[in-house]
């Protein structure tokens, strides 16, 4: 054999088995499966652990959701209670006089009787019983002008009074409770007006 015959000579490349057998094929398909799924027992109590979760938010939601509606009512018949009040005192601060408070045998007085600057009377109702006779609602305050005229200013009061101080009247103060009939809260106002025009006497 030539020198160039054996330089050129390349030994034959040998052959790798590369085929896996059926069973070995079957184990690592089973391996690979192990490793990427969940077990029943995993997805069950992730299950539960999200239904808790939910269930958690669900009342924390409806809790909110209760209070915000409770809020608004009660602030609405607040609202109402000083806009009303605000009326009364100013009308106590220019009348000429207070006429009457309450009414005969009445206590607590839940009338109040003024004389305005134009020489008018006008009166606040406070009225606790349903009055059929005279249009009246219970826990209602109504206001009663010279001319027969009943205004409705507000309702759902569950106590209201008018008091004062000396004699002659210089001083009115009023007491009103108002409750929210959805969530049955309960607050109370209280406001004070000084009759300008007895300041002198």
């Amino acid at each position: 054999m030539c020198l160039s015959s054996i330089l050129h000579f390349k030994e034959a490349p040998r052959r790798v088995n590369t085929q896996i057998r059926p069973y070995e094929n079957m184990e690592l398909t089973m391996a690979n499966k192990h490793k990427s799924a969940f077990t029943l027992v995993e997805v069950l109590l992730s299950l539960a652990i999200l239904g808790m979760l939910m269930a958690a938010v669900a009342v924390a939601f409806d809790a909110s959701v209760k209070n915000y509606q409770a809020n608004e009512g009660i602030y609405r018949a607040v609202n109402t209670g000083r806009q009303t009040l605000l009326r009364i005192t100013n009308d106590v601060r220019t009348a000429e006089n207070v006429l009457k408070l309450g009414v005969p045998g009445g206590d607590p007085p839940t009338h109040l009787t003024l004389r305005n600057a134009d020489g008018n009377d006008i009166t606040y109702v406070y009225s606790t019983t349903d009055d059929t006779v005279n249009g009246l609602e219970k826990n209602t305050l109504y206001l009663f002008t010279e001319g027969g005229m009943k205004y409705k200013l507000c309702e759902n009061i569950s106590s209201m009074t008018f008091n004062r101080t000396t004699e002659p009247v210089r001083n009115v103060r009023i007491k009103m409770k108002i409750t929210d009939p959805d969530s049955g809260v309960t607050q109370t106002l209280v406001a004070a007006a000084v009759v300008r025009r007895n300041l002198g006497d």
